[in-house]
């Protein structure tokens, strides 16, 4: 079960990241994000983390050695050193990137997230979110402009509808990591580059 009552987020950076196949390009964060607004906070936690039911676990794989698998190092170099957090965003989204050449993928905003104090089956522990949204939605905006009512029309992500995201707890190092996985777009073959490519998880 996973609980995420007191979780902090503690960093997170956002890069963009295109269909290599389509020529689109890679886009890199200069910084991690800076959040001071409360509210904002309590928004992402609520977008990043409400998908996932704690049911089925993975491990992050590699067919010959765990540390080849470039998530899983990413991972771990981040969880060693947590300075280390933005040059390994880097590295993860080079490698996502990398991975995102079937035609039908969609590029996004590829998000890298460090929680703190988030429990997972009693546990307390670390863990380093990998979040995608490569959806967006119409809103109308409604507002009053002097004795008027105006509206106009912006895109922007539905906070309810996670497109892409796996969380790596800091447990299970040698096994590759304890993960909880969600892919709610898509469930045909364009889309196991999340899963299969880009993270390579088994059960």
């Amino acid at each position: 079960m996973l609980d995420v009552t007191d979780v902090v987020l503690k960093s997170i950076v956002v890069h963009k990241v295109g269909n290599k196949s389509k020529d689109e390009k890679l886009i890199i964060s200069e910084s991690p994000l800076e959040i001071d607004d409360s509210f904002i906070t309590e928004i992402l936690n609520k977008y990043f983390l409400s998908s996932f039911k704690g049911e089925a676990f993975f491990n992050l794989n590699h067919q010959s050695d765990i540390n080849l698998n470039e998530v899983y190092s990413y991972a771990k170099a981040i969880f060693n050193n947590t300075s280390s957090f933005y040059i390994e965003s880097i590295h993860l989204a080079n490698h996502l990137y990398e991975n995102a050449t079937h035609p039908k993928i969609n590029s996004g905003e590829f998000y890298i997230v460090l929680f703190e104090n988030i429990s997972i089956e009693g546990e307390r522990t670390q863990a380093l979110g990998l979040f995608k949204s490569e959806n967006k939605e119409t809103y109308l905006r409604v507002f009053q402009k002097n004795k008027n009512f105006e509206i106009q029309s912006d895109e922007g992500v539905n906070i309810n509808k996670l497109d892409k995201g796996c969380l790596i707890f800091n447990i299970e190092e040698e096994q590759g990591y304890k993960c909880l996985i969600v892919d709610a777009l898509n469930k045909q073959n364009e889309a196991q580059y999340w899963k299969d490519e880009f993270l390579n998880l088994k059960p």
